[in-house]
């Protein structure tokens, strides 16, 4: 069993031997790389990726991130291909084939196949000598010096160097395309990341009562309305102006405060500056105001006119935290 000192120096290594691979990726982006991205932008049709073993489940991340950042992709696996998963690829489509050796037999089967076909063939390869790097049209070089295996055997520092040149690729076709955070929400439509591009304040808020009192109103009737609606505060209105707010810390306040409550209304324990929200804004952004402001509720607007409240539970209910 290895002491703790030495499992903690094993990690190091190995991040270190991995970065020093993404370094040297940098050199590696050349004029090449940009007729690359410029090509991917030319064609009509997809990206076909393909691989087999570890580089396949390389090819598969990148097929996801290509797909959900603008860029159609779709995974094929190098040893299906020739049984059948060629018919994937269509004429305007561009292939790229991952491997860390370029020499394996399915590329060296597969490889002459693609080029049949005439689409153009990008090789993301360790090895720009290979069978693979000889055939492809472009290459994508992702040669590392060692595998952060002891052995220089398991695919760690070649794999974790696809897996940047395929980011690497996809961030590039993303700006060049100009790719919006709202391009973002259609592809990401479900989950906490979705809901942050596209769920709106007035989607959240009118399922909360609107708790309102005017400012003449009683500290009783304050309450009451607090505890009413559970949003942990009451909008004070005066002739549809927005006054102020009472807010449970207003209530606790006001009783170190006071003595009796006899007499006293809403307008004198009110906030007089609430924080306000357009109801066509972002939840996220909410959320956002709420922390910058160290609240739990914002009042919702429309054109100034006062239309509820939305609580930082509801955006807990919706998975913003």
């Amino acid at each position: 069993m290895k002491a703790i000192t030495d499992i903690i120096q094993i990690a190091q290594r190995t991040l270190q031997i991995e970065s020093e691979g993404i370094s040297e990726l940098m050199s590696k982006l050349n004029n090449d790389f940009a007729l690359i991205v410029e090509t991917i932008l030319k064609i009509k049709g997809r990206i076909i990726i393909t691989g087999v073993g570890k580089s396949g489940i390389i090819a598969q991340k990148i097929v996801a991130t290509f797909n959900s950042t603008g860029t159609p992709a779709i995974f094929m696996h190098a040893a299906d291909a020739i049984h059948g998963d060629l018919g994937i690829i269509q004429e305007d489509d561009l292939v790229i084939c991952i491997s860390k050796s370029g020499n394996t037999p399915e590329i060296k089967v597969l490889v002459p196949l693609l080029k049949l076909s005439g689409n153009p063939l990008v090789g993301m390869v360790g090895d720009r000598s290979s069978y693979l790097a000889k055939q492809a049209d472009y290459i994508l070089d992702t040669t590392v010096q060692k595998e952060a295996c002891p052995h220089n055997l398991a695919p760690t520092t070649s794999t974790t160097a696809q897996l940047v040149m395929g980011d690497i690729l996809a961030v590039c076709l993303l700006e060049c395309r100009e790719f919006t955070t709202a391009d973002f929400a259609k592809y990401h439509p479900g989950g906490s990341l979705g809901k942050r591009l596209y769920l709106k304040v007035a989607d959240i808020y009118i399922h909360n009562e609107k708790p309102q009192v005017d400012p003449e109103a009683s500290i009783k009737r304050v309450i009451l309305e607090i505890t009413k609606n559970r949003l942990g505060a009451v909008t004070v209105v005066d002739q549809e102006r927005i006054a102020g707010i009472i807010t449970d810390g207003d209530i606790r306040r006001m009783m170190e405060k006071f003595d009796t409550y006899e007499g006293l209304t809403a307008k004198d324990i009110m906030g007089t500056s609430p924080k306000q929200i357009a109801s066509d804004e972002l939840a996220a952004t909410a959320l956002d105001v709420m922390r910058a402001n160290n609240i739990t509720q914002l009042i919702v607007t429309e054109g100034n006119i006062y239309k509820g409240i939305i609580h930082l539970h509801d955006l807990l209910k919706e998975g913003f935290l």
